[in-house]
Protein backbone atom coordinates (compact mmCIF):
# COMPACT_ATOMS: atom_id res chain seq x y z
CA UNK A 1 0.00 0.00 0.00
CA UNK A 2 1.40 3.33 -1.04
CA UNK A 3 1.43 5.93 1.72
CA UNK A 4 3.26 8.82 3.28
CA UNK A 5 6.53 7.92 4.98
CA UNK A 6 6.79 8.50 8.73
CA UNK A 7 9.38 11.31 8.83
CA UNK A 8 9.70 12.54 12.38
CA UNK A 9 12.92 14.44 11.74
CA UNK A 10 11.82 16.46 8.73
CA UNK A 11 8.93 18.55 10.02
CA UNK A 12 5.59 19.06 8.32
CA UNK A 13 5.20 18.12 4.69
CA UNK A 14 4.70 21.16 2.47
CA UNK A 15 2.78 20.15 -0.62
CA UNK A 16 3.47 21.74 -3.98
CA UNK A 17 -0.08 21.27 -5.23
CA UNK A 18 -3.16 21.94 -3.13
CA UNK A 19 -5.17 19.63 -5.39
CA UNK A 20 -2.80 16.69 -4.80
CA UNK A 21 -1.88 16.73 -1.10
CA UNK A 22 -1.91 12.91 -0.85
CA UNK A 23 -1.29 9.92 -3.15
CA UNK A 24 -5.02 9.07 -2.98
CA UNK A 25 -7.27 10.71 -5.63
CA UNK A 26 -10.45 10.03 -3.65
CA UNK A 27 -8.99 11.75 -0.58
CA UNK A 28 -7.78 14.68 -2.67
CA UNK A 29 -11.26 15.15 -4.14
CA UNK A 30 -12.75 15.44 -0.66
CA UNK A 31 -10.00 17.84 0.36
CA UNK A 32 -10.75 20.08 -2.61
CA UNK A 33 -14.40 20.26 -1.57
CA UNK A 34 -13.57 20.85 2.10
CA UNK A 35 -10.97 23.50 1.34
CA UNK A 36 -13.34 25.42 -0.91
CA UNK A 37 -16.07 25.26 1.72
CA UNK A 38 -14.05 26.38 4.73
CA UNK A 39 -12.36 29.19 2.82
CA UNK A 40 -15.70 30.50 1.65
CA UNK A 41 -17.24 30.44 5.13
CA UNK A 42 -14.29 31.47 7.30
CA UNK A 43 -12.83 34.08 4.94
CA UNK A 44 -10.06 36.00 6.76
CA UNK A 45 -10.44 33.70 9.76
CA UNK A 46 -9.02 30.80 7.73
CA UNK A 47 -5.31 30.06 8.31
CA UNK A 48 -4.81 26.58 6.91
CA UNK A 49 -6.08 23.06 6.32
CA UNK A 50 -3.96 20.08 7.39
CA UNK A 51 -4.09 16.29 7.53
CA UNK A 52 -2.90 14.29 10.49
CA UNK A 53 -3.53 10.76 11.74
CA UNK A 54 -2.84 7.84 9.42
CA UNK A 55 -2.52 10.03 6.33
CA UNK A 56 0.44 11.74 7.99
CA UNK A 57 1.96 8.78 9.83
CA UNK A 58 2.00 6.36 6.90
CA UNK A 59 -0.70 3.97 8.18
CA UNK A 60 -3.49 5.07 5.85
CA UNK A 61 -5.63 2.32 4.31
CA UNK A 62 -8.37 3.56 1.93
CA UNK A 63 -10.64 0.68 2.94
CA UNK A 64 -10.77 1.39 6.65
CA UNK A 65 -8.90 4.57 7.62
CA UNK A 66 -10.39 7.96 8.44
CA UNK A 67 -9.45 11.33 6.97
CA UNK A 68 -8.23 13.16 10.06
CA UNK A 69 -8.10 16.89 9.38
CA UNK A 70 -7.47 20.12 11.25
CA UNK A 71 -8.62 23.55 10.17
CA UNK A 72 -6.47 26.19 11.85
CA UNK A 73 -8.18 29.53 12.39
CA UNK A 74 -6.89 32.99 13.29
CA UNK A 75 -9.21 33.07 16.31
CA UNK A 76 -12.02 31.08 17.88
CA UNK A 77 -14.77 30.33 15.35
CA UNK A 78 -17.71 32.58 16.29
CA UNK A 79 -21.03 30.93 17.07
CA UNK A 80 -22.75 32.59 14.14
CA UNK A 81 -20.49 30.71 11.69
CA UNK A 82 -21.24 27.27 13.11
CA UNK A 83 -24.54 26.66 11.25
CA UNK A 84 -22.87 27.41 7.91
CA UNK A 85 -20.01 25.02 8.70
CA UNK A 86 -22.47 22.34 9.80
CA UNK A 87 -24.43 22.71 6.58
CA UNK A 88 -21.25 22.59 4.51
CA UNK A 89 -20.18 19.33 6.14
CA UNK A 90 -23.66 17.88 5.58
CA UNK A 91 -23.38 18.71 1.86
CA UNK A 92 -19.99 17.02 1.65
CA UNK A 93 -21.41 13.96 3.40
CA UNK A 94 -24.07 13.49 0.71
CA UNK A 95 -21.85 14.57 -2.19
CA UNK A 96 -21.37 11.01 -3.40
CA UNK A 97 -17.58 11.26 -3.22
CA UNK A 98 -16.00 7.93 -2.28
CA UNK A 99 -14.35 9.16 0.94
CA UNK A 100 -16.83 11.88 1.88
CA UNK A 101 -18.10 10.09 4.99
CA UNK A 102 -14.58 9.46 6.32
CA UNK A 103 -13.94 13.02 7.51
CA UNK A 104 -13.08 13.47 11.19
CA UNK A 105 -11.59 16.74 12.36
CA UNK A 106 -11.37 19.92 14.40
CA UNK A 107 -11.33 23.69 14.01
CA UNK A 108 -8.53 24.96 16.27
CA UNK A 109 -7.35 28.56 16.78
CA UNK A 110 -3.71 29.18 15.92
CA UNK A 111 -2.85 30.28 19.46
CA UNK A 112 -4.18 27.00 20.89
CA UNK A 113 -1.59 25.01 18.93
CA UNK A 114 1.32 26.44 20.90
CA UNK A 115 0.93 24.20 23.93
CA UNK A 116 -1.05 21.36 25.43
CA UNK A 117 -2.70 23.00 28.41
CA UNK A 118 -5.66 23.77 26.13
CA UNK A 119 -5.68 20.38 24.37
CA UNK A 120 -9.03 19.46 25.93
CA UNK A 121 -10.67 22.86 25.40
CA UNK A 122 -13.93 22.80 23.42
CA UNK A 123 -13.62 23.47 19.68
CA UNK A 124 -15.87 22.79 16.69
CA UNK A 125 -15.55 19.12 15.82
CA UNK A 126 -16.85 16.92 13.00
CA UNK A 127 -17.28 13.27 13.98
CA UNK A 128 -17.35 10.23 11.74
CA UNK A 129 -21.09 9.99 12.33
CA UNK A 130 -21.48 13.37 10.61
CA UNK A 131 -22.31 15.14 13.87
CA UNK A 132 -20.89 18.67 14.01
CA UNK A 133 -20.70 20.43 17.37
CA UNK A 134 -18.43 22.26 19.79
CA UNK A 135 -16.83 19.53 21.90
CA UNK A 136 -13.91 19.01 24.27
CA UNK A 137 -10.70 17.68 22.75
CA UNK A 138 -10.13 13.93 22.55
CA UNK A 139 -8.04 12.05 25.10
CA UNK A 140 -5.31 11.48 22.49
CA UNK A 141 -5.00 15.17 21.56
CA UNK A 142 -1.35 15.25 22.56
CA UNK A 143 -0.55 12.54 20.00
CA UNK A 144 -2.53 14.32 17.33
CA UNK A 145 -0.63 17.54 17.92
CA UNK A 146 2.69 15.67 17.82
CA UNK A 147 1.85 14.07 14.47
CA UNK A 148 0.62 17.41 13.16
CA UNK A 149 3.90 19.07 14.16
CA UNK A 150 6.29 16.41 12.96
CA UNK A 151 4.71 15.07 9.79
CA UNK A 152 1.40 16.81 9.18
CA UNK A 153 0.29 17.11 5.55
CA UNK A 154 -0.27 20.70 4.43
CA UNK A 155 -3.32 20.98 2.19
CA UNK A 156 -3.27 24.79 2.34
CA UNK A 157 -1.48 27.27 4.56
CA UNK A 158 1.95 27.56 6.19
CA UNK A 159 3.84 24.68 7.81
CA UNK A 160 2.93 24.32 11.49
CA UNK A 161 6.16 23.13 13.06
CA UNK A 162 7.10 26.48 14.58
CA UNK A 163 3.63 26.97 16.04
CA UNK A 164 3.45 23.73 18.03
CA UNK A 165 5.64 23.01 21.02
CA UNK A 166 7.49 19.67 20.93
CA UNK A 167 6.03 17.07 23.25
CA UNK A 168 8.29 15.96 26.08
CA UNK A 169 8.68 12.21 26.82
CA UNK A 170 6.92 12.30 30.17
CA UNK A 171 4.03 14.29 28.68
CA UNK A 172 3.46 11.36 26.33
CA UNK A 173 3.63 8.90 29.21
CA UNK A 174 1.15 10.87 31.31
CA UNK A 175 -1.26 11.00 28.39
CA UNK A 176 -1.08 7.21 27.96
CA UNK A 177 -1.67 6.58 31.65
CA UNK A 178 -4.48 9.12 31.69
CA UNK A 179 -6.78 6.82 29.69
CA UNK A 180 -6.10 3.66 31.72
CA UNK A 181 -9.57 3.63 33.30
CA UNK A 182 -11.15 3.98 29.86
CA UNK A 183 -9.50 0.76 28.71
CA UNK A 184 -10.50 -1.04 31.91
CA UNK A 185 -14.17 -0.61 30.98
CA UNK A 186 -13.76 -2.36 27.62
CA UNK A 187 -14.60 -5.80 29.04
CA UNK A 188 -17.97 -4.52 30.30
CA UNK A 189 -18.97 -2.58 27.17
CA UNK A 190 -20.43 -4.80 24.40
CA UNK A 191 -20.24 -1.91 21.91
CA UNK A 192 -16.47 -2.32 22.00
CA UNK A 193 -16.51 -6.05 21.27
CA UNK A 194 -16.72 -5.83 17.47
CA UNK A 195 -13.84 -7.19 15.38
CA UNK A 196 -13.08 -3.66 14.19
CA UNK A 197 -12.77 -2.40 17.75
CA UNK A 198 -10.71 -5.41 18.81
CA UNK A 199 -8.19 -4.59 16.09
CA UNK A 200 -8.19 -0.94 17.17
CA UNK A 201 -7.58 -1.96 20.78
CA UNK A 202 -4.65 -4.25 20.02
CA UNK A 203 -2.86 -1.78 17.73
CA UNK A 204 -3.54 1.24 19.94
CA UNK A 205 -2.23 -0.54 23.03
CA UNK A 206 0.89 -1.60 21.14
CA UNK A 207 1.47 2.07 20.43
CA UNK A 208 0.79 2.93 24.07
CA UNK A 209 3.36 0.41 25.26
CA UNK A 210 5.89 1.79 22.78
CA UNK A 211 5.22 5.30 24.05
CA UNK A 212 5.64 4.27 27.69
CA UNK A 213 8.92 2.57 26.83
CA UNK A 214 10.43 5.24 24.56
CA UNK A 215 8.62 8.46 25.48
CA UNK A 216 7.55 9.24 21.92
CA UNK A 217 4.94 8.31 19.33
CA UNK A 218 5.22 6.23 16.18
CA UNK A 219 2.67 4.80 13.78
CA UNK A 220 0.56 1.85 14.91
CA UNK A 221 2.26 -0.42 12.39
CA UNK A 222 5.73 0.45 13.63
CA UNK A 223 4.62 0.02 17.25
CA UNK A 224 2.96 -3.32 16.49
CA UNK A 225 6.11 -4.71 14.87
CA UNK A 226 8.13 -3.51 17.85
CA UNK A 227 5.64 -5.16 20.22
CA UNK A 228 5.90 -8.48 18.43
CA UNK A 229 9.60 -8.50 19.23
CA UNK A 230 9.19 -7.16 22.76
CA UNK A 231 6.07 -8.31 24.61
CA UNK A 232 6.54 -12.04 24.24
CA UNK A 233 5.61 -14.85 21.88
CA UNK A 234 2.20 -15.28 23.50
CA UNK A 235 0.91 -12.10 21.85
CA UNK A 236 2.71 -12.24 18.52
CA UNK A 237 -0.08 -14.06 16.63
CA UNK A 238 -2.76 -11.74 18.02
CA UNK A 239 -0.80 -8.66 16.94
CA UNK A 240 -0.25 -10.17 13.49
CA UNK A 241 -4.00 -10.80 13.26
CA UNK A 242 -4.68 -7.15 14.12
CA UNK A 243 -2.26 -5.98 11.44
CA UNK A 244 -3.63 -8.19 8.67
CA UNK A 245 -7.36 -8.57 9.40
CA UNK A 246 -8.62 -5.01 9.10
CA UNK A 247 -10.93 -5.93 6.21
CA UNK A 248 -12.39 -9.13 7.67
CA UNK A 249 -15.64 -8.29 9.50
CA UNK A 250 -16.11 -11.93 10.50
CA UNK A 251 -12.79 -12.26 12.26
CA UNK A 252 -13.15 -12.31 16.02
CA UNK A 253 -10.60 -12.81 18.80
CA UNK A 254 -12.39 -11.15 21.68
CA UNK A 255 -11.11 -13.37 24.48
CA UNK A 256 -7.48 -12.93 23.44
CA UNK A 257 -8.00 -9.22 22.90
CA UNK A 258 -9.40 -8.72 26.39
CA UNK A 259 -6.48 -10.70 27.80
CA UNK A 260 -4.07 -8.45 25.89
CA UNK A 261 -5.81 -5.34 27.24
CA UNK A 262 -5.26 -6.66 30.75
CA UNK A 263 -1.64 -7.52 30.00
CA UNK A 264 -0.93 -4.10 28.47
CA UNK A 265 -2.47 -2.24 31.40
CA UNK A 266 -0.53 -4.31 33.91
CA UNK A 267 2.76 -3.91 32.03
CA UNK A 268 2.21 -0.18 31.65
CA UNK A 269 1.48 0.31 35.34
CA UNK A 270 4.95 -0.73 36.41
CA UNK A 271 6.86 1.30 33.82
CA UNK A 272 8.64 4.30 35.38
CA UNK A 273 7.22 7.73 34.58
CA UNK A 274 10.61 9.29 33.90
CA UNK A 275 13.35 7.88 31.72
CA UNK A 276 16.16 6.25 33.61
Amino acid sequence: MVGWVWRLSEGAHVTTSQSQPTPYPDVNAVMDLLLSGVRGILSDLFVGLYLQGSLASGDFDPLCSDIDFVVVTADQVPDEMLPALEAMHARIGISGLEMATKLDGDYIPKQALSGYDSAHAPYPHLGLDGHFAVEAGASDSIFQRHILRECGVVVAGPALRDWIEPVQPDDFRRAVRGVRDWWVTMADDPTRHTPEYQIHAVLTLCRSLYTLEHGTAVSKTVAARWAQETVGERWSALIEWALTSRHDPQSNRLSETLDFVGYALERGRFMPLASR
